[in-house]
């Protein structure tokens, strides 16, 4: 049901215990503009509610203010924020409700037990910058980072209260005469120029805190605000006691001149690895929800510090001539990744060596060892960089569909080729040894990686050595895919080619022209999907290249292709009606065209999976927020819609079974129940710490994997909702770049393979995920 009004004789009109629909059932604390409640969903979630004193609720200025915090705060809200589950900012008392953070503030944990260790310091810095990183991000200025408007939880500090944050384009100035913030935590531009305060703010308050968090002081101490007002503008701040090795930084934030100031990544970047031991809040307990009841799990040995440490010998380094089989049981059903995924600029350049202009320096070609010494027997992490341009994190598709063997590659790890621009399959010069790639146990036999500057490549999953790779010519489209469909390797540009190679030799096989397509093909199988300007679906055979069947889907006018069931041969297209109250779903044999069924269903809905037979969709509301979860039954055209407890915010979405796992932006991630049984919709919820993040994807023992924008990848145990382990960022040049969508892991059998912003391709042990 929706949230009461605060109005006429409903409940919280006439009792106070009440916002909206929510019962109040503590006082968590108060402020000077409202108090803050203890308070649960209908699901059982532990709600934090913050209703606003009567005084203020009758003030126009105030309620403007009041409904700018809440859409400041549903902007960021995420890892590093409380997400926000609810607000009525129009009620008599508005009120916005969160999800309840367990944890002091960061003002309560140092008056009870004193300064933060240097360790705990290292964590708080590098959590609070990567918030500022994501809140920035969203467009928005907090300008009141203080020690109490951060909360210390298990998966890292959460910043809160945007009651007076500013989006970069808000209309809303401050008012003349009003100091707007607190004194200690503010900028001098926020004294001497208000109308003009950026992100740098936000920075120059963050130094404030960290030296509060170290000394338990502010560096500028006064009883009196007009002093300490006068301090921040023109004093120099007081840094004693803050540990040596963070006193340069902090220093830098608390500069006077704005431009002077380090961003968050700098910040970030600072800390990086080795240095950099909190590359992320691993917690020691993670909290399932069950029938809204709370039980802790422990877990320990999950070290976030990356895997560049020490170095591990090659196991199975040397690689044998491959079968030309490899070209025909490649043909796995995968679907095509997110065009913008990475960047990846095609041509025509021809078939280049292994090692050609590869990794630093241009001499790679040979997969670098990676990952902590001692892991399981017979398998050695590797990493391997590709020279990529810009931003490009590279993205994979790997060969499948071979069967298992107990045999494995060896011979020398010495690099293979000369290096000339020739034909000639470049796999036989690879070194010797015995075994084919079919008979590597739990194994892809290729895999095929793609990023601006490297153009496409075929690595060994073994060792990540590179086999073949395209050269990217120097100018041209920079937006690509790479996907093995129909036994060849496909790339494709928007409004340029789609190009299939031998996955083998790596010679192009058959080429064509997608400008009068809309975006990239679609992988169903062995067919690639394309959508006209005017609607028409065509389908191509990704062997040959030919069309099996052109003609347009009844009912739609351009309709997307979102799903395909590798079970059934079905591909799935959908189609939102003009103000997105219906939608129309379509179930084609990708290979015939035939329509297997059609149907209009209620609401702005999008395919994500399938289960026992019934499609998966999930449902948006006018905000574009996934709300709810729908069950269609095409056989008796039966319909279960399943609520989520709270919105969530573009999340990405994996079926597994009976379980639907969405990973929101900001790091939420949610197993939701897809049976239709009545019982509860959520079995655990997990803040991951990551503010952006990759579609997940499942592997083998009950692992969920994906990837975050800094490089990390992390794996989560499916049944418990914990995190099992991540690897250490992997920054380009120590700078967090930002790219509009993140490619997906590849979950193969034991090894996951992940990509990064600084331009590599690695393998790690899915089945230790602690010892990444």
């Amino acid at each position: 049901m929706p949230p009461l009004r605060g109005t006429g004789t409903d409940p919280e009109a006439e009792h106070p215990e009440y916002a909206g629909q929510y019962r109040l059932e503590a006082r968590l604390g108060a402020g000077g503009m409202g108090v803050v409640h203890l308070a649960r969903s209908a699901s059982g979630l532990r709600l934090a509610v913050k209703v606003v004193h009567q005084q203020y609720a009758s003030d126009p200025e105030f309620r403007a203010r009041f409904r700018q915090e809440v859409g400041a705060a549903r902007r960021v809200s995420g890892a590093f924020t409380a997400s926000v589950v609810d607000a009525d900012p129009d009620a008599v008392r508005p009120w916005m409700a969160t999800l309840h953070v367990p944890g002091p503030t960061l003002a309560d944990q140092v008056k009870r037990n004193g300064p933060l260790a240097p360790a705990e310091l290292r964590r708080l810095t590098a959590g609070l910058a990567e918030a500022l990183r994501d809140i920035h991000r969203a467009g928005v200025i907090h300008r009141d980072l203080k020690p109490s408007n951060v909360l210390l939880s298990d998966s890292g500090p959460k910043v809160i209260d945007f009651g007076i944050s500013r989006p970069y384009d808000s209309d809303l100035r401050t008012e003349t005469g009003k100091l707007i913030g607190s004194p200690p935590y503010m900028a001098p531009e926020q004294f001497q120029r208000p109308r003009e305060v950026g992100p740098a703010a936000d920075v120059f308050a963050l130094g404030a805190v960290l030296v509060h968090a170290a000394t338990g002081r502010g560096p500028f101490d006064s009883d009196s605000p007009y002093l300490v007002a006068y301090q921040v503008v023109h004093d120099e701040a007081d840094l004693a006691g803050v540990p040596e090795d963070l006193v340069p930084l902090i220093g830098r934030c608390l500069t006077k001149d704005p431009a002077g100031r380090p961003t968050p990544d700098e910040i970030m970047a600072t800390l990086r690895p080795p240095s950099y031991d909190a590359a992320a809040f691993v917690p020691s307990q993670r909290r399932p929800v069950t029938g809204g009841g709370e039980s802790g799990g422990g877990e320990s040995g999950v070290d976030g510090s990356g895997g560049d440490a020490e170095a591990v010998t090659h196991a199975g380094a040397g690689a044998a001539a491959r079968s030309r089989k490899e070209a025909a049981s490649g043909g796995g059903r995968r679907r095509w990744l997110a065009a913008t995924a990475a960047l990846l600029v095609m041509g025509a350049g021809g078939v280049w060596a292994v090692g050609a202009g590869l990794g630093p320096g241009g001499s790679g070609g040979t997969g670098e060892p990676d990952g902590p010494k001692g892991v399981a027997e017979a398998f050695s992490p590797w990493r391997t960089p590709l020279r990529t341009a810009g931003s490009a994190t590279p993205v994979c598709s790997p060969a499948e569909g071979f069967a298992d063997g107990s045999g494995s590659g060896s011979g020398s790890d010495s690099d293979s080729g000369s290096g000339s621009d020739s034909d000639s399959d470049s796999d036989s010069g690879s070194g010797s040894g015995s075994g084919s790639g079919e008979a590597r146990s739990g194994r892809f036999s290729g895999l095929y990686c793609a990023a601006g500057g490297a153009g496409v490549s075929r690595l060994d999953p073994s060792d990540g050595r590179v086999l073949w790779s395209h050269r990217a010519p120097a100018h041209g489209p920079s937006v690509g895919v790479v996907a093995v469909s129909g036994g060849l390797v496909h790339t494709a540009v928007p409004g340029g080619k789609l190009r299939a190679y031998d996955p083998v030799k790596g010679e192009q096989v058959w080429d064509a022209d997608l400008s009068p397509y809309l975006g990239t093909p679609f992988d169903a199988g062995d067919t690639l999907l394309l959508v006209a300007e005017d609607g028409t679906t065509e389908a191509l055979d990704s062997a040959t290249g030919v069309s099996l069947w052109r003609h347009p889907l009844a009912g739609h006018q351009r309709p997307d292709y979102a799903l395909y069931d590798d079970r059934t041969g079905l591909a799935y297209a959908f189609e939102h009606s003009a103000y997105g109250s219906t939608t129309l779903v379509t179930a084609v044999d990708a290979a015939t065209g035939h329509t297997a069924w059609q149907r209009r269903l209620d609401g702005m809905l999008t395919p994500v999976g399938t289960s026992d037979g019934a499609l998966v969709l999930t449902t948006m509301n006018g905000d574009a927020q996934t709300v709810g979860l729908v069950r269609y039954e095409p056989g008796s055209r039966h319909v279960v819609r399943l609520d989520l407890p709270f919105r969530m915010n573009e999340p990405e979405v994996v079926v597994g079974g009976d379980t639907a796992y969405l990973l929101a932006h900001g790091g939420t991630l949610v197993a939701a129940d897809i049976r239709p049984d009545g019982g509860e919709t959520v079995r655990w919820q997990l803040e991951t710490a990551a503010g952006r993040t990759s579609a997940p994807v499942l592997g083998a023992g009950d692992r969920l994997y994906f990837s975050a924008a800094d490089g990390r990848l992390l794996a989560v145990d499916t049944e418990r909702g914990r995190l099992l382990g991540q690897t250490g960022p992997r920054l380009r040049n120590g700078r967090l770049t930002y790219s509009s969508a993140l490619p997906a892991p590849v979950a193969a059998g034991r090894t996951v393979f992940g990509t990064a912003p600084d331009g590599s391709v690695f393998a790690v042990d899915g089945q230790d995920p602690a010892r990444w």
